[in-house]
């Protein structure tokens, strides 16, 4: 096949089959996982933000949208499309559209602003990618510790802002949940008062918020057992600059397309931690993996299978796996030796997505419960016709379709580019034989 690059809006489906080992170096772009809190993170200051390395997926798209519908300004320099300028309006909007905020499931970390500009905020149930429920009983928990006013119907919530209120908002959350901590970071902020976290998430994204707070003069304190924030003394007068982390999301998914074709490959513009979960899972399997600085280096032309049995655990906990990380693993184990198990509860429903595309291609994974299943490699597969049918999924579907005998055609294409601008494009070139189709 040829690879043709069509504009994103034109191709149906994306064509995909066996060829020459990935590699080269490619630069991945920012994470859709932290541009989306930062946007919030920036309304919900109330000041001039400038955030660099933005991508340009379509989730980031709508929640752009969606700060423009609530009043506040966004632009793009011309000299630099991935900057957004964010700025808050003096004119009371109406609010988010129900319709377009029902696509994300970030429209939630727009609450604190929508308070801080409005004093109520009225959301529809978050959407997105149908991989389970999304739950919203820590959001409303950590509202009502500040005073709020909540209340649920079949449509969605409202939340109205308390009045008055001072001293330090002390939240315990029973589960490191990633919403539920933003939402207490950018309540506090919105409050200018001091808050003790309990029990908090610890992620790259939710650390991307608090690095981005301390830059515009607040206080943070960092550890496993408690987040603290505290309200800045003085207020920076310059312009806050902030930068989108690189997209470890991304780069696992390139690596473990890197590590499935036995190719060699630098994904640059990563921090190492993010991904040090996934380059120990790459090790342990025998592909030879690490990161250092901004960048991740895979050299599976030297893999030494190890027939080690991987497990693949989904978990919120500091150092932990990111559950987004377990599809591409999946994809990965396929082709290697060892009986592999693979578990993700903070996300019930995606295996039942990605299952049953796999299966298509001739997979045999044991499913143990919705949430947990088991696969013995290597596998042969063989192409077919599959779905993306949420973000990760047609991720992982990608590279399988590396390995599958034929040619692997993956539509669905409007819910992989929720997540990547372009990933088959990244993965074209670094010499992927793939290319997208229009009927």
């Amino acid at each position: 096949m040829t690879a043709v690059r069509i504009p994103p809006v034109a191709a149906e489906v994306v064509a995909v089959r066996p060829g020459s080992p990935l590699a080269g170096s490619i630069t991945v772009d920012g994470s859709k996982n932290a541009a989306l809190p930062l946007l919030a993170a920036a309304a919900a200051l109330h000041r001039p933000v400038h955030l660099s390395n933005v991508p340009s997926n379509t989730d980031v798209e709508t929640m752009l949208a969606l700060l423009q519908q609530a009043g506040w300004h966004t632009a793009r320099p011309v000299s630099d499309p991935h900057t957004i300028v964010i700025l808050p309006s003096d004119k009371p909007q109406p609010g988010p559209d129900p319709e377009v905020a029902a696509r994300i499931r970030a429209s939630y970390y727009l609450v604190p602003a929508l308070l801080g500009a409005s004093g109520r905020a009225r959301l529809p149930w978050p959407g997105g990618c149908r991989i389970g429920e999304r739950g919203m009983e820590q959001h409303f928990n950590v509202y009502e510790r500040f005073g709020d006013r909540t209340t649920v119907d079949g449509c969605g919530y409202l939340v109205e802002a308390a009045t008055g209120g001072t001293g330090t908002v002390s939240v315990v959350l029973p589960f490191r949940s990633r919403g539920a901590s933003v939402a207490a970071l950018l309540r506090a902020v919105v409050a200018d008062r001091p808050l003790r976290l309990g029990h908090p998430n610890l992620s790259p994204e939710v650390i991307s918020v608090v690095k981005a707070l301390q830059v515009a003069g607040w206080e943070c304190g960092v550890s496993e057992s408690a987040l603290t924030l505290s309200p800045p003394t003085s207020v920076p007068t310059e312009t806050t600059v902030w930068s989108v982390p690189g997209d470890k999301v991304e780069a696992g998914t390139l690596a473990c397309a890197v590590a499935a074709t036995g190719g060699d490959a630098r994904i640059c513009g990563v921090r190492g931690d993010d991904v040090a979960p996934l380059v120990s899972a790459l090790n342990w399997l025998g592909v030879p993996a690490d990161a250092e600085g901004d960048a991740l280096t895979v050299r599976a032309h030297d893999a030494e299978p190890t027939g080690r049995s991987l497990r693949a655990i989904a978990s919120l906990s500091p150092d932990g796996l990111d559950a987004d990380f377990e599809p591409p693993l999946m994809a990965l184990a396929l082709g290697l030796p060892g009986t592999h198990l693979f578990a993700d509860t903070i996300n019930p429903g995606r295996h039942g997505n990605l299952l049953p595309q796999f299966a298509r291609l001739g997979a045999e994974i044991h499913e143990l419960s919705p949430t947990e299943c088991r696969l013995t490699g290597p596998q042969q597969l063989t192409g077919a016709g599959v779905e993306a049918t949420d973000i990760r999924t047609g991720s992982a579907l990608l590279i399988a379709g590396l390995t599958a005998s034929g040619v692997t055609t993956l539509g669905g294409l409007e819910q992989l580019r929720r997540g990547h601008a372009d990933l088959p494009t990244k993965l074209h070139a670094l010499g992927a034989d793939i290319c997208e189709v229009t009927p």
